[in-house]
């Protein structure tokens, strides 16, 4: 009987995965997300440089993990080390001045690990809509969505939809951003095959601005938007706007939904290491400055990384980052299973943490005892 049922449900697998799109089989078949799925989908170059820029290493792991102590989610007092080590972090990097503090390395994972970004990727993209603006290339944050993204002109109510919208998650697109079942929009978009075709039939369920509401699919347009804007892919553009301006010590890539034609996952899938990861907060970090450069415009960090107080959006988000208390200062590009780039300017702090679960951590308030304790 075990064994008819085994069979019966390989072949129920089987079929779905030869599907048309087979978003549903590959669900099913890589079992949920992973900081691994890098390897599963189509992806572009982004270029390491010959010449990288590197932290001073100045690490004191082990008088830091005597220092410092953790109250997790069930109110325990841990020891900085013990806590890691049951958190499911693989990564783990405190910088301060330029210097490389602490570094550890979990679950057989080194500085040459890759680990994909999920959400982290959306400010990356707001920083492409900062700088675009600043090029000419897009006009103002105030454009109307179809501008760019011609195909939903007449439709649905996006004509009255912004860039802005669209950057405070305000939009009021109709979407469903379930993780856990193949059957929501997000896991569509993450496993699908036909993201442009999705994008020119998306609708929208409320007014643009009437509340926060999360949804991928609005970094997702933005994305698009760069594509339209610059004549470029949106890899490319990170490419020749960040990557290699920073000077990145490693290659690394951003996932597409397919080989022709492909569009990249501008909600997620920057696939990168920690070290490079640190080097986008150091960006912010000095306000889109790097070495004497201005990269990212500096009023369009300090408007990110700032409680938003507007009508029709939320406090703790703005223009694709996540915004601590106003007395705290702190902001973070945030990832599903628990990526963390997260910034304490008071401190001239960088953290980055990667992991492959979030261990039910409130990781916004571990990251901020990590900094008070610096």
């Amino acid at each position: 009987m075990k064994k008819n049922v085994s069979l019966w449900l390989f072949l129920f697998l089987s079929v779905l995965l030869i599907l048309p799109g087979c978003k549903v089989g590959r669900f099913f078949w890589y079992n949920f997300s992973d900081i691994t799925d890098y390897k599963i989908f189509p992806s572009r170059p982004l270029h390491g440089s010959d010449q990288p820029f590197r932290f001073i290493d100045a690490q004191h792991n082990k008088a830091l993990e005597q220092r410092i102590h953790i109250i997790n989610h069930s109110g325990d007092t841990l020891g900085f080390s013990e806590f890691l080590e049951k958190s499911s972090t693989v990564a783990f990097l405190i910088i301060r001045n330029d210097s490389l503090l602490y570094e550890r390395y979990l679950d057989n994972y080194d500085t040459s690990s890759i680990v994909a970004s999920f959400s982290m990727a959306k400010s990356f993209v707001s920083a492409l809509i900062g700088i675009a603006i600043a090029d000419g290339q897009i006009t103002s944050e105030n454009d109307p969505v179809t501008r760019y993204v011609t195909e939903l002109k007449g439709r649905s109510g996006w004509d009255k939809v912004t860039l802005h919208d669209l950057l405070q998650m305000s939009s009021g697109v109709r979407f469903s951003e379930g993780y856990y079942t193949p059957f929501s929009g997000a896991a569509s978009y993450y496993y699908g095959r036909t993201l442009r075709r999705s994008i020119a039939h998306l609708k929208t369920e409320k007014p643009p601005m009437s509340g926060f509401d999360y949804k991928s699919v609005n970094s997702e347009l933005l994305g698009l938007v760069i594509e339209r804007a610059t004549g470029m892919t949106l890899t490319a553009y990170l490419d020749e706007k960040i990557w290699k301006p920073l000077h990145m010590e490693y290659d690394a890539s951003w996932s597409i939904d397919r080989k022709n034609n492909g569009i990249e996952k501008a909600f997620c899938c920057i696939n990168a290491r920690a070290r490079d990861f640190a080097k986008f907060g150091r960006l912010y970090l000095h306000d889109g400055n790097w070495q004497g450069k201005q990269i990212v415009p500096e009023d369009w960090v300090k408007k990110s990384t700032t409680v938003n107080s507007e009508p029709g959006g939320a406090p703790f988000y703005n223009h694709q980052w996540w915004v601590g208390a106003a007395n705290e200062g702190d902001y973070s590009a945030v990832g599903h299973l628990g990526q963390y780039i997260y910034v304490y300017p008071s401190k001239n702090l960088i953290i980055v943490r990667l992991g492959t679960s979030r261990q039910k951590e409130n990781w916004m308030a571990v990251l901020r005892q990590v900094a008070h304790q610096m």
